[in-house]
C-alpha cells in the first residue's frame, strides 16, 4: 500500500474503503446487514485501514455496521483511520456537537480520525460550524477536519475558520469525471498540501468498454478498474475510497495501489477525457 502523509506525520492509505450503500441507501435496510458485514470483514482481513462513512449513509446504520465489524473481528482501533461526515442540515453549533456524539455512539469509538462537512449548504455560516468543529478537536473527540464537495472559494473559507489544517476535500474524481480538475480544486489541493479524496472513482460501464483502458490493463495483468484506481493514486495528494460488496473486487481494489503505471500510460490515461 502507498500512503500520503499529513501535517502531523499521520499516514493515510492511498486506497481506503468507501461505505455508501452499506446497510441501505438513504434509509437503513436490515436485509443488507449480512452482505454488508461480510464486505467489511473482507476489507479488514485484506488489510484496509481507512474506512470512510457518513451519518447520512443508511441513516446512520452504515456507522453502526462499521462499529460492529470492528468489534467482531477484533481489529485494534488504533490501527484504523475512520472518516465520517456531518450532514448539511446539522451545521449549526449545537447540531454539529450532537451529530458528532451520535456518530461516536454508532461507531462505538472514542474518537473520529477525520470529520468532514458532507455538503455545503446555501446560507450556511461556516464560522459557526467551525466553532463547533474546532471545539470537537480541542476536546479530543475528533483528530482532523476536512470538507466534501467544496469548491476553491469555500475551501479557502474553511481554511480561514479552522484552527487546524484542513486535510482533505472529498470530491467526485475519476478518469471520466474531471469536474474538480476543471474548477481548480485538484490544483489548489496539491499546491496547499491538502489531500483530494476521490469518491466514485470508477464508472463500471464506461471503464469496461474503453479499449485504451483494456489494453493497459492487459499489459499489467490487471482489470480496467484497477488501472483506473492506479491512475488516481499515482497522482500526488490524491487518495480514493472505492466500495464493493464482492470479496474479489475488494481485494483487487486494494491491490491497485501496487500497480506502477509508466509515464506514457499516465499521459495516455490523462488525455482520455
Amino acid at each position: 500500500m502507498m500512503y500520503e502523509t499529513i501535517f502531523d506525520g499521520k499516514q493515510i492509505p492511498k486506497i481506503g474503503f468507501g461505505t455508501w450503500s452499506l446497510g441501505g441507501d438513504s434509509r437503513a435496510d436490515p436485509k443488507l446487514d449480512s452482505v454488508s458485514l461480510a464486505a467489511l470483514r473482507s476489507a479488514l482481513e485484506i488489510g484496509y485501514t481507512h474506512f470512510d462513512t457518513a451519518a447520512s449513509y443508511a441513516a446512520g446504520h452504515a456507522e453502526e455496521l462499521i462499529g460492529r465489524a470492528i468489534r467482531e473481528t477484533g481489529v485494534k482501533r488504533e490501527s484504523l483511520f475512520i472518516t465520517t461526515k456531518v450532514a448539511p442540515e446539522h451545521l449549526e453549533l449545537e447540531k454539529v456537537i450532537k451529530a458528532c456524539a451520535g456518530s461516536l455512539r454508532r461507531l462505538n469509538v472514542g474518537h473520529i480520525d477525520l470529520y468532514l462537512i458532507h455538503w455545503p449548504r446555501v446560507g450556511m455560516k461556516l464560522e459557526e460550524t467551525f466553532r463547533a468543529l474546532n471545539k470537537l478537536v480541542r476536546d479530543g473527540q475528533v483528530c482532523h477536519l476536512g470538507v466534501s464537495n467544496f469548491n476553491v472559494k469555500l475551501l479557502k473559507q474553511a481554511q480561514e475558520h479552522s484552527e487546524t489544517p484542513i486535510i482533505t476535500d472529498q470530491v467526485p474524481y475519476s478518469i471520466f469525471d474531471r469536474s474538480y480538475v476543471k474548477n481548480g480544486v485538484l490544483e489548489y489541493c496539491q499546491q496547499n498540501d491538502i489531500l483530494l479524496t476521490a469518491y466514485s472513482p470508477v464508472e463500471q460501464g464506461r471503464l469496461k468498454s474503453n479499449q485504451t483502458l483494456r489494453s493497459i490493463a492487459e499489459a499489467h495483468g490487471a482489470t480496467s478498474y484497477q488501472i483506473a484506481l492506479a491512475w488516481l493514486v499515482a497522482q500526488p495528494r490524491v487518495i480514493t475510497i472505492p466500495m464493493s460488496f464482492n470479496p474479489q473486487h475488494i481485494k483487487e481494489n486494494f491491490q491497485s495501489a501496487n500497480i506502477r503505471l509508466r509515464q506514457e500510460e499516465l499521459k495516455t490515461l490523462g488525455e482520455l477525457w
